[in-house]
């Protein structure tokens, strides 16, 4: 039976799309009045996937599509039964499920692992990312195309260009994997072209169709984009009394497409300077916190180094290369040589940090993947880290290299039913020997109505990953999960179901550390309303000292247990509402038998399609005995998303967190005044609330041009 999953062929092969080379110049203008859009076939009978994946789609799409020399075309008439239309603004990369929006997701290589996936919400925003793990979207990645949205009483039209230098694919392959995905909040209905089953994102890439090109796509004799910058910008230290700093930069990248699948990133002197600030959190955690990568330079082919290994055991992280240390230079040369084989490699050399009293360092990454069965694959990786010089100052506690090698087995069946992964790393320091490797594993079934998973993993204490993020080491852990749905087949619920999981940790001679079981109840109505009951039961032994309000007061000893139970109630309002909210109240106990209530809560609305306003908002209330006593944090966030087209976008978001003593300001106007060529116009600050002092100001402007040769 596994073997079958694991070898079958492509489940939805006989959804075919045979595609024809235009006559005539096509206009990205949303009129559809070409002749080839009228000579062209057409995908149009798509099966509905939510609110349930047994019938035909209600509302109807029609799809066609066209290629020339330079670009492939899309079109999508999506047909509403009233007018108007939900989004939540003109942004970029929207969320899908708040927005009325056509989408497609296209798999050059038909793998069905990884690709590229283009759309448009109903009042023109473009949405655009690459595809990874067989139905992840990354939407940090952002390229050259065109499209144009045009709306009418009883439907509203999507075209695009997407030019073939903009993606990657392999030279003479006529056939390659897509599918097209509609969501539309008025009637909640969600539908592809090729089925898919409700429990998977409509991005699934197992459940794709076929695209079979009149002759091969046209590859571009030359394909480089040089992508220049220049900045400017003054930063002022009120809180250390320092001189205001000004910046001066230039700098920028060049992408070579050695093949029609295989790209050269090269960059000097980059600036990596934040454009989108990180949002706070209230930290009671005794781990590093995780931000996700949002640099430019690192993002094409990303999954190929960030998604090796696990969530909390990545052996590379490229968040640490520049971090506190300027970038002189890097390199990516990353792609597909051909079906089965992706490559990266990287090197990028830093220049000595004084603030952290480091040398320069020298940071070479090698990764492989190798595509098995129909849709598994092997990776390899090595992860190097050099210091390049002597330290800045005597007293550097840097190790002269950190090493890592590893090797990881993807299994994901035929029907996407069957998901695992099985890992093994090793790591080499100077002065450590033993107890510096990683085992683990995980294995996943999921169904419309039953979800299996089990996960293990062993990472040595003397395991180190200086380039990666490992939060913990010196442990073994196991995390179970089962759960079952049911289907009314009327009523205001579509579905319900019971989940119980959990997390369990031991030191590496399997003596229970802390472990949290987790009993949760789950329904989601009609709507798309969301209701989720939790019990919790929580047990943490600590392994260091740990000061449970992380404020800087005394440390529990190494060795204190503690136990408590926890109740989480968590309603998340319908999203195709102007008005949307989430509430989520939790009460129980804490560290040193005290108590902790957390209440979250989220509330928006939205002047379509111009203004979005978000406010988000936590409060936790630590009852605790001496020395901590009665600790009250509040973190509130409001967001205000001001979309005067899309292509100009104006942004203010304000973050006070009471346990860090912090707000923070940070507004942020964007002009796309060509496609992937913005100007950046960012202000933010930091200051203590109360009583109110300002702790830094900065201004920057930032200009960027795309300029393909």
């Amino acid at each position: 039976m596994l073997g079958g999953a694991v070898f079958a062929q492509k489940k939805n092969a006989n959804y075919k799309y045979h595609i024809r080379r235009a006559a005539s110049h096509i206009k990205i203008d949303g009129l559809l009045d070409e002749a080839d859009w009228l000579s062209a076939d057409t995908a149009a009978h798509f099966f509905m996937v939510l609110p349930m994946d047994t019938s035909f789609a209600k509302l109807r799409t029609v799809v066609r599509m066209a290629y020339d020399n330079d670009n492939f075309y899309i079109s999508a008439v999506c047909y509403t039964p009233t007018s108007g239309y939900m989004v939540e603004s003109l942004k970029r990369d929207f969320s899908f499920l708040k927005n009325d929006n056509f989408i497609f997701f296209m798999d050059p290589f038909d793998a069905r692992t990884d690709g590229f996936s283009f759309g448009a919400n109903a009042a023109g925003a473009q949405w655009d990312g690459t595809m990874y793990e067989g139905g992840k979207v990354d939407l940090s990645w952002d390229n050259k195309w065109f499209s144009s949205v045009k709306n009418y009483p009883d439907k509203w039209v999507f075209e695009a260009a997407i030019p073939f230098k903009s993606i990657r694919y392999k030279k003479g392959i006529k056939e390659w994997g897509i599918n097209f995905s509609r969501n539309d909040l008025v009637t909640t209905e969600k539908s592809s072209w090729a089925p898919v089953p409700r429990q998977f994102p409509t991005a699934s890439l197992a459940y794709t169709g076929t695209i079979i090109w009149d002759e091969a796509p046209p590859v571009a004799t030359h394909n480089i984009s040089v992508i220049p910058y220049a900045l400017g910008g003054i930063t002022k230290d009120f809180e250390n009394h320092k001189d205001a700093v000004y910046r001066k930069e230039i700098g920028g990248d060049v992408k070579v497409g050695l093949t029609s699948s295989l790209n050269l990133d090269m960059t000097v002197n980059p600036d990596f300077s934040q454009v989108d600030v990180d949002q706070q959190v209230i930290n009671l955690n005794r781990y590093e916190l995780f931000f996700p990568e949002k640099r430019q330079f690192f993002l094409e082919n990303g999954d190929l180094f960030a998604n090796f290994g696990y969530a909390d055991i990545r052996p590379f992280f490229s968040r640490r290369v520049g971090l506190n240390a300027p970038i002189r230079a890097g390199a990516r040369l990353t792609g597909k040589i051909d079906k089965n084989w992706r490559i990266g490699v990287m090197d990028i050399q830093t220049g000595q940090s004084s603030s952290d009293n480091l040398p320069g360092q020298n940071f070479g990454i090698v990764t492989l993947q190798r595509r098995v069965f129909s849709r598994s694959n092997i990776g390899f990786m090595f992860v190097n880290r050099d210091g390049t010089g002597s330290a800045p100052a005597p007293g550097s506690t840097a190790a002269a290299y950190n090493r890592n090698v590893g090797a990881e087995f993807n299994l994901a069946s035929s029907n996407n039913l069957l998901t695992g992964k099985f890992l093994a790393l090793k790591s080499f320091s100077p002065g450590v020997q033993g107890h510096d490797f990683v085992g683990a594993a995980n294995l996943q079934y999921l169904s419309k109505y039953w979800t299996f998973s089990m996960q293990q993993q062993y990472v040595g204490e003397n395991y180190k990953a200086e380039a990666g993020y490992v939060p913990r080491t010196g442990y073994n852990k196991l995390n179970p999960l089962i759960q079952h749905n049911f289907f009314p087949k009327s009523g205001s619920i579509l579905s319900h179901g019971i989940q119980a999981s959990g997390i369990y940790f031991f030191d590496e001679r399997f003596r229970s550390t802390d472990n949290e079981t987790i009993l949760s109840y789950l329904i989601t109505f009609r709507s798309r309303a969301t209701l989720t009951v939790s019990g919790l039961d929580d047990y943490v032994k600590l392994l260091r000292p740990f000061d449970p309000t992380n404020t800087g007061k005394p440390m529990l000893p190494t060795g204190f247990a503690n136990h408590w139970n926890t109740i989480d109630v968590q309603f998340a309002s319908k999203p195709q509402s102007v008005f949307t909210y989430l509430v989520e109240g939790a009460h129980g106990g804490y560290y040193d038998g005290g108590n902790k209530n957390t209440l979250i809560g989220q509330v928006g609305y939205r002047f379509q399609p111009y203004v979005n306003l978000i406010l988000n908002a936590s409060f936790n209330d630590l009852h605790l005995p001496a020395p901590y006593g009665r600790n009250k944090f509040w973190l509130i966030g409001p967001r205000a998303d001001v979309t005067f087209t899309n292509t100009l976008y104006f942004t203010t978001y304000v973050q006070y967190n009471e346990q860090a003593r912090n707000m923070n300001i940070n507004s942020r106007l964007q002009w796309r005044y060509k496609p992937a060529s913005d100007l950046f116009i960012v202000y933010g600050d930091n200051s203590i609330p109360s009583p109110f002092t300002v702790k830094n100001r900065q201004l920057t402007i930032k200009w960027t041009y795309w300029w393909n040769i």
